[in-house]
């Protein structure tokens, strides 16, 4: 229980991360999808780029430019919040390629119908093609949140205490491996808890429907 108690002093760190890069990436992922898939050509090159460029580059790299790149050119932030942006915007990108594919499955039909009826574009996005697409990326959504998960522990290069950094300084002090198991069963432990959560909703929709 000693390794335990000493290694779940990190959980604080690891819980604010994933949770803060969970609530802003899902809506600027979002976002991300409809700019994407904007009508006007210059948009969708620029959401195009972003989105290469933060799919095609380490998440790691990516806080470390943030932290110890940007303050080269005068742009300063603190160790979680250069932790909470890099993970914000390189979800977002993932986030936003889900969406997009969810939006393109819906058929175009249900667009056309929802405007002879009266329908905004806006209403008709909101009230009949999000649900759907909400019910259709939830299995891939939920492989992304999890991934999230293990994804917390690339904050060890910026010094929060994690849970993997705890891990690290523990296992050097004792010289064992015991540590980094207890932290195994940590991580394994929060990935079971989304995998059942996503279960759940994924059952619960496909009864409504």
């Amino acid at each position: 229980m000693g390794y335990f108690s000493q290694i779940l002093g990190g959980l604080g760190i690891t819980l604010s991360v994933f949770f803060v890069s969970l609530a802003l990436s899902l809506p600027l992922g979002l976002l991300v999808a409809l700019l994407r898939l904007s009508k006007i050509k210059s948009v969708r090159t620029l959401t195009s780029f972003y989105i290469w460029v933060l799919r095609g580059t380490p998440l790691l790299l990516q806080i470390m430019v943030i932290f110890f790149g940007l303050p080269q050119i005068g742009i300063r932030f603190d160790r979680l919040p250069s932790v909470y942006i890099a993970f914000v915007l390189n979800y977002a990108a993932y986030f936003g390629e889900i969406f997009r594919s969810g939006i393109q499955s819906i058929e175009r039909g249900q667009s056309e119908a929802a405007s002879i009826l009266g329908f905004s574009h806006f209403q008709t996005t909101v009230k009949i093609v999000l649900p759907q697409v909400v019910k259709r990326t939830l299995p891939a959504i939920g492989n992304e949140v999890i991934t999230l998960v293990k994804d917390t522990s690339l904050v060890y290069p910026v010094g929060l205490n994690d849970i993997l950094r705890l891990t690290k300084g523990i296992s050097n002090r004792d010289a064992t491996l015991a540590p980094y198991f207890v932290a195994g069963i940590v991580y394994l432990a929060m990935t079971y808890i989304i995998t059942e959560l996503f279960n759940r909703i994924e059952k619960k929709v496909t009864y409504e429907e």
